[in-house]
């Protein structure tokens, strides 16, 4: 099942969602001349690439349609393009100085052992770097999981793929197994959401997406209702607002010309 994105939704955390991505990126050791961003979503982060290499030139790839059609129509930089595109079927002419990926490889299953592919399309000397979230044990995602395998909901969910990813460790062992040299964490930020529901609006933006839109009409109004309710009460607000404990693991590679 093909699920549409809404950037609006997904921007409107858009401070917490950028963060972890500034973080990834002052980690990274190379000076890139091209930068090609593989999940780059309604293009919210290519600022932060243009600001640390103001020379490069930077491609943004995504594959949704409503994605890339809200990052054109908000670029202005002749230098930045977008394009609709497969992270698992993308293969540049050339090589790139640099492939970063945020929050986008979680999707894919298996997308540990694309690593090594997307690694050998990096030219000599650059630099793979990418993050993903590491709160799938959570309980905002095991109560999606738990409620979404209940009937009724089931009927319509039970075919849905959730989204998994590894720890840091794996990550490390994957790419220095081909000869890379690696520098590998894990960060848990404690969001402070606020307005109604905050973690239910957070997550039906992004990991819970799936499932509500596998939902009939009549039955997502019931779910969101139920999935609400829950998250409220493992998430309480407190007069400052709802804290979101969110653990994200990262990852920058690089090898050295010679070393090719």
């Amino acid at each position: 099942m093909t699920t549409g994105w809404d950037p609006a939704a997904y921007l409107g955390f858009a401070d917490e969602r950028t963060r972890p991505f500034a973080d990834l990126l002052a980690r990274v050791p190379t000076r890139p001349r091209t930068i090609t961003d593989l999940g780059c979503g309604p293009g919210h982060l290519s600022g932060l690439l243009r600001s640390r290499w103001p020379d490069a030139v930077i491609e943004g790839i995504d594959s949704s349609a409503e994605m890339v059609s809200r990052a054109i129509a908000g670029n202005s930089d002749p230098r930045i393009s977008y394009r609709r595109g497969d992270i698992r079927q993308w293969d540049p002419d050339t090589p790139v100085d640099l492939l970063v990926s945020n929050a986008a490889l979680q999707w894919l299953p298996g997308h540990l052992h694309l690593l090594p592919g997307l690694a050998g399309r990096i030219a000599p000397g650059g630099c793979l770097a990418f993050s993903v979230p590491g709160n799938f044990d959570a309980p905002s995602h095991r109560l999606l999981r738990e409620l979404a395998g209940r009937p009724p909901y089931v009927a319509h969910t039970a075919t849905v793929e959730h989204p998994s990813a590894h720890d840091a460790a794996t990550y490390l062992h994957e790419l220095m197994g081909h000869g890379w040299s690696v520098d590998a964490w894990e960060t848990t930020y404690a969001h402070v959401l606020r307005g109604p529901d905050p973690v239910l609006r957070w997550i039906s933006g992004t990991g819970a997406r799936p499932v509500l839109q596998a939902l009939p009409a009549h039955l997502r109004v019931r779910f969101e209702r139920e999935y609400g309710a829950a998250l409220r009460a493992a998430y309480p607000g407190r007069e400052y607002g709802t804290v979101l404990p969110f653990r994200r693991v990262f990852c920058v590679a690089w090898r050295g010309a010679s070393e090719q």
